[in-house]
This record gives structure tokens, C-alpha cells and sequence, in this order.
């Protein structure tokens, strides 16, 4: 087993699982509090994974696995479901419940972001020689027998990038992220419904994700550009 595929099954798909579930947790409360029960009644308003990879067992654990042994990093999917005809009639409030699972992962990227900095503050942490998305920063601890000062730095590094990267790429206003669904809060009304009805399309979603994976690395960068200014900070 190489590093990389190492270091994927041990930091990247547990992170994934934990976010992605955060993600649809989100997606879920905000949809129960705004009127739509459906993904409450699937057990979905819930930090247990296991109803999210019940309903996506192949986006939530068979996809991440495969691409962490082929790629050495990780990528997958999930969902929770809305009622239809709510979205239809509550057009603001489907809008909003699609926020809310983005909003969810940029809560994790600022958790892990603070623990980072309050580590460099403390001591604990250090700025990484060669920083990445897989290394923010570095145990600066004396090495000990469990390495939990290695394992600490790389599984915040981890879950800051993640997380940032999540937060980006669902907000892209393309169907059938859910930045096209939070664009539709800005739109007008008919604009908003052509919107909604190219994201049901299969075949306009598919081009939408294909253009997102195309379009992602040009929004990611200035934003990973950004952490490695900031995360140094407390260590100044």
C-alpha cells in the first residue's frame, strides 16, 4: 500500500464520512424547521452516518473507497430528500435548506481552522515546511510512541481542506449543486423555476457537474491560497 492511499483511507475517507454526514444533517434540520418532514421521517436529522449511507451507500462509502485507492484521495456523494411539491410551493425555503448543508461544512473548516491556531499558539503545532491541503502544519511536539502529534496535525489539516473544498464546490451555481438551488434566492420568479427545472433534468445535471469539476480547481485555488497566508498566523 502506498503512502498516499495510506494516508486517504486513514484521514480522507473518515473526514469525508464525517462531512458529508454534517453536509446532510444541514440540508436535513434546515428542511424540518422550514416545513418539510421528509428527511426527518428517513432518520436523516442525525450525526449517525448510518442513515446517510443507507440511503447512498455507493456515494457515501463504495466511491470514497475505490477513488482513496486509486487516487490517494477521496471523493463521493450523498443526499436528503425534499418533498417535491414543498419545493415547488416553498420555493425561499427549498433555497435556504440547500444553504444550509454548505454552511455546515464552512462550520467545520473554521472548528478545524481555530483548534489549528490555538495548536500553533500552544505550541503544539507548527507551520508546515512545504504546505498543502494534506498538511497545514506540523507536530512540533517531541516524537512520542503513538505519533497522535503527527496524527492530530494531519487529520486537522485534513479536515480544513475538505471542508473548505466541500463548501466551494456545492455552491457553484451550476444544477445540481445546491448553489444552483441558493441562487434562486436572487433570481426572479421565472428564472427561478427554469433554474428548478434544469436541476430535475438528468441530462442538464450531468452537464452541470461536469462543468463544476472543470470550473472547481479556478474557484479552489485563490481560497487554499488564502489558508496558507492565514494558517501561519498564530505562529507569528
Amino acid at each position: 500500500m502506498s503512502k498516499e492511499v495510506f494516508h486517504a483511507l486513514v484521514f480522507w475517507v473518515p473526514a469525508f464520512l464525517f462531512s458529508t454526514t454534517v453536509h446532510e444533517c444541514a440540508h436535513a434540520w434546515a428542511a424540518l424547521r422550514l416545513g418539510d418532514p421528509t428527511a426527518y421521517r428517513g432518520g436523516q436529522v442525525s450525526l449517525s452516518p448510518w442513515p446517510h449511507l443507507r440511503r447512498s451507500p455507493v456515494g457515501m462509502l463504495l466511491v470514497p473507497l475505490v477513488t482513496s485507492f486509486l487516487q490517494g484521495w477521496t471523493m463521493g456523494w450523498a443526499s436528503a430528500p425534499l418533498d417535491p411539491a414543498w419545493a415547488e410551493r416553498h420555493p425561499r425555503r427549498a433555497a435556504l435548506t440547500a444553504l444550509a448543508g454548505p454552511l455546515g461544512n464552512l462550520t467545520l473548516a473554521f472548528t478545524a481552522f481555530a483548534l489549528i491556531q490555538l495548536g500553533l499558539w500552544a505550541g503544539v503545532f507548527e507551520p508546515a515546511a512545504s504546505p498543502s491541503i494534506q498538511h497545514w502544519v506540523a507536530n512540533a511536539l517531541p516524537p512520542d510512541p503513538l505519533l497522535a502529534g503527527d496524527f492530530a496535525a494531519r487529520a486537522l489539516s485534513v479536515l480544513l481542506s475538505l471542508n473548505l473544498l466541500l463548501f466551494v464546490f456545492n455552491l457553484m451555481p451550476l444544477p445540481p449543486l445546491d448553489g444552483a438551488s441558493v441562487l434562486t434566492l436572487v433570481l426572479p420568479g421565472a428564472a427561478g423555476r427554469g433554474l428548478r427545472a434544469a436541476a430535475a433534468a438528468p441530462m442538464l445535471s450531468l452537464v452541470g457537474l461536469l462543468a463544476a469539476w472543470q470550473a472547481f480547481p479556478l474557484c479552489a485555488a485563490p481560497l487554499l491560497a488564502l489558508v496558507a497566508r492565514l494558517v501561519p498566523l498564530a505562529a507569528r
